[in-house]
């Protein structure tokens, strides 16, 4: 009996270490004795998957694991059998086959397996969220029905994607952007557009996309454009969580990306800088690596 007892243990402590190694920082307890999981790993380019089955237990992410955390991501998670609790903030959810759900890595959240469930957990940037949403808020912890054609065609992507032999590390990229993009009416949480604030930082938003080659392109030039004070355009920002001028080389260096992704021809980086408005090929070069890990000649190079 006590031998029983002591292989369950393991094979928990087992599977949430893995869970930890693959997923980032969980706490976790079992429900009762009759414990089972599992996990499986799956990357192909951009695509950062894993399939994960379990069975009474609860995995939990208090704020001391998120700190342990990498940040920067969402999970979306499919829920490919069974059935599972998941909760963050006030908004719960109780998913069945074919449903799925959003989850901020950067804040606590609570996943209760009382039943066999299998769920399929796709790691997504924030910075690819944010983009694609034009920071419009992120619904965590809804329920997006499988009946909804979001999540049927969602589903089929994202499983259709791990069936494939290998996929480029465009084809990879472009997945994503798909799954992303197929998911942002369910995940978006529209913003009042009669509110003042929010007009101004739409419109502010679109003056930046306009003028993004431009040297002149800064917070006080922003602010006289767009007919307002510059802490006022702070102020804009700040409800937003954002900085503009970080916002601003944030968003030419995403567009700096996209060029070396696409063009195949070698034009010269510090040019290529130039024309995204950054003056200094030095800084340019700093700022590439810090936002993406890799300097942009090797960003190239792997997306060749």
């Amino acid at each position: 009996m006590i031998s029983s007892i002591a292989q369950r243990r393991d094979g928990f402590d087992q599977w949430v270490h893995q869970i930890n190694q693959i997923c980032g920082a969980f706490n976790a307890q079992p429900l009762g004795s009759g414990f089972t999981g599992s996990i499986r790993e799956h990357q192909d380019g951009a695509l950062k998957l894993s399939f994960v089955d379990a069975c009474q237990a609860r995995l939990y992410r208090t704020p001391a694991e998120v700190a342990a955390s990498e940040d920067g991501k969402y999970f979306a998670v499919f829920q490919l059998d069974g059935t599972a609790g998941m909760a963050q903030g006030d908004s719960k959810a109780l998913l069945s086959a074919g449903d799925i759900t959003l989850i901020d890595a950067s804040r606590p959240s609570d996943f209760t397996y009382s039943e066999n469930s299998r769920q399929l957990s796709l790691i997504l940037p924030s910075r690819l969220v944010e983009q694609t949403l034009r920071f419009n808020q992120v619904k965590c912890g809804h329920r997006i029905a499988a009946s909804t054609p979001i999540a049927r065609l969602a589903m089929h992507l994202v499983l259709d994607a791990t069936r494939q032999d290998s996929l480029s590390c465009q084809e990879s990229e472009a997945t994503l952007d798909a799954i992303i993009s197929l998911l942002r009416p369910a995940i978006s949480h529209t913003e009042d557009c009669t509110d003042g604030h929010e007009r101004i930082f739409r419109k502010t938003l679109g003056c930046i996309d306009e003028h993004i080659r431009s040297e002149d392109l800064c917070p006080e030039w922003l602010a006289r454009e767009v007919g307002m004070s510059t802490r006022g355009l702070y102020r804009v920002f700040a409800k937003k969580g954002l900085v503009v001028a970080k916002y601003i080389k944030n968003r030419r260096l995403d567009l700096c990306a996209e060029s070396l992704r696409q063009t195949h021809t070698e034009q010269k980086l510090s040019a290529l800088g130039y024309s995204w408005g950054f003056s200094d090929s030095s800084y340019f070069s700093t700022a590439f690596k810090s936002r993406f890990g890799i300097s942009p000649g090797e960003y190239r190079k792997k997306h060749a």
